[in-house]
């Protein structure tokens, strides 16, 4: 029987009674030099199809590549901070294989003489235990172009009617970052996945050496995943899901493809090494093509490349410039802060700390810098269908919000009135209070005591409990009096109005 035996999915829990998995995850990081790895061509995303490109990126007859110094630069920093030995003396091989999109039908990589080995990386789990995540190495290559597959159902060749072929991306700079076997983590194996590339992507923003969109393909997660049977010494035949391009679908494509491939095998099939996709829409995986083993390559030394070869003094240079790791960071950051492990987690999670971090930095206290990213711009950003970091409002704009509130001129309910201005892109907050001088706070006394006056008339109940001494009753009318004022009253300085006029 093959893999293509009909199989339930396994429960989860008997998969872990039954199999131990391993799994090794593949990254693939985009830098954000200026220009390719190999040529001038400029790296910027979203630009017009088959602008950026050249002789040497296309692969025509008689270009010769040059290396990128800047990408050489940015992937030894990334060994440095992987706790990697930086290779003192390696060359580029030519990787032969055909895609569409790869123009030259071969790509410029590193094969047996990476730029980094042996290293590692420690990822905070949820319960705030700490994993130890060993790396095989990092090495330089290009990436290969982008095919739009059109007519089809899917957006894959299968059924479509004819491919469009984007050659901006080919040449664009990569590190692949690449794992020892990850062995032993049992039912947690979906969340050290998670965790590891999560604690990855971190790491490489805060050496600011690519901007780790996975949604735009600048950092992708291929998750290897074999099963073997409990008291096994051998690995299992492995699968590699491809591209999955969040940090929540990895963790879900690992767990999809131990309850898949458990299911197999206890039905008498056989795991196929093959590349499969992931799916959003249902977090399956489905199969993608025979996975080649490296002879079939057919590796070879780049004949056109001088070897790499760093200096050691200038690997030491590069070793200063690494910033503070950003889990050291945070644990700095939490006790200047004094919040709870939970709330930490929760900035994390949401892509919220930097932000935080950068609104305070501005002007703002830390409390309500907080208050902002994670209460009403993440309700924003989930209302508009992106990321926190991606809304068009920036730190210094909300400490600016944060300080109009502390100044008076601004209550809470009409500070997200400016906030939704800034959003809109009528600028700063101040521009905004210029433009709509009616979201300004009222602070004149005599209007407010107008208005505390009508609404106790209206209500002549609720300003006899008033005088009998209920306060709490003070609420309805406090209500009416910022409806009156459609919401530009200080509600505190209302309270009081209302008080002394029922004294």
């Amino acid at each position: 029987m093959t893999a293509s035996v009909s199989a339930d999915l396994l429960a989860y829990d008997d998969v872990l009674a039954k199999f131990e998995p391993v799994m090794g995850m593949e990254v693939h990081v985009e830098l954000h030099t200026a220009t390719k790895m190999f040529c001038g061509c400029p790296t910027g995303f979203g630009a017009e199809p088959n602008t950026q490109v050249c002789p040497v990126c296309l692969g025509l007859p008689g270009a010769l590549p040059v290396v990128n110094q800047a990408a050489v630069e940015s992937a030894i920093r990334i060994g440095l901070a992987l706790n990697c030995a930086i290779t003192p003396w390696g060359r580029f091989a030519r990787k032969n294989y055909f895609y569409p999109d790869q123009p030259k039908n071969y790509q410029i990589s590193q094969y047996d003489e990476p730029i980094a080995t042996d290293g590692y990386l420690d990822v905070v789990l949820d319960d705030g235990s700490t994993w130890r995540v060993d790396i095989e190495r990092a090495h330089m290559e290009e990436d290969t172009g982008k095919s739009l597959h059109v007519g089809g159902a899917t957006g894959r060749i299968h059924g479509a009617s004819h491919s469009l072929l984007d050659y901006n991306r080919a040449g664009v700079p990569l590190v692949e970052i690449v794992t020892k076997p990850i062995v032993g983590a049992g039912e947690r194996a979906p969340e050290v996945a998670r965790a590891y590339v999560t604690a990855l992507r971190d790491l490489l923003r805060a050496l600011d050496v690519s901007d780790v969109r996975m949604d735009q393909g600048s950092m992708r997660c291929d998750a290897n995943i074999s099963l073997m049977p409990i008291g096994a010494k051998e690995f299992g035949t492995r699968t590699e899901t491809k591209n999955v391009n969040s940090l929540k679908s990895v963790e879900v494509a690992v767990r999809y493809e131990m309850r898949r491939q458990a299911a197999v095998l206890l039905s008498g099939g056989e795991v196929i090494q093959e590349t499969r996709h992931f799916q959003e829409a249902d977090g399956t995986t489905s199969p993608g093509r025979r996975k080649e083993t490296a002879e079939d390559y057919r590796y070879f030394p780049e004949p056109d490349l001088e070897p790499v070869a760093p200096d050691a003094a200038w690997v030491e240079e590069l070793r200063g410039t690494l910033p503070e790791l950003p889990w050291l960071r945070r644990a700095r950051i939490q006790a200047e802060w004094g919040v709870s492990d939970e709330v930490m987690r929760d900035l994390v999670n949401a892509g919220a700390l930097d932000l935080v971090i950068a609104t305070t930095e501005a002007g703002a206290p830390a409390d309500a810098a907080r208050s902002w990213w994670v209460s009403y711009l993440t309700q924003q950003a989930n209302t508009r269908g992106v990321e926190l970091v991606d809304l068009p409002i920036s730190p210094k704009q909300v400490a600016q919000v944060v300080a109009l509130i502390d100044s008076g001129k601004l209550n809470n309910k009409v500070a997200r009135q400016v906030v939704d201005h800034v959003l809109a892109g009528e600028g700063d907050p101040e521009q905004i209070l210029e433009a709509h001088p009616e979201l300004v706070v009222v602070r004149d006394d005599s209007k407010l005591q107008a208005a505390v006056d009508e609404a106790l008339a209206a209500n002549p109940d609720i300003a006899e409990k008033i005088r009998s001494g209920k306060v709490q009753a003070a609420g309805k009318i406090v209500g009416d009096v910022m409806k009156a004022t459609r919401g530009q009253a200080d509600p505190a300085r209302v309270k009081e109005l209302v008080i002394a006029a029922c004294s």
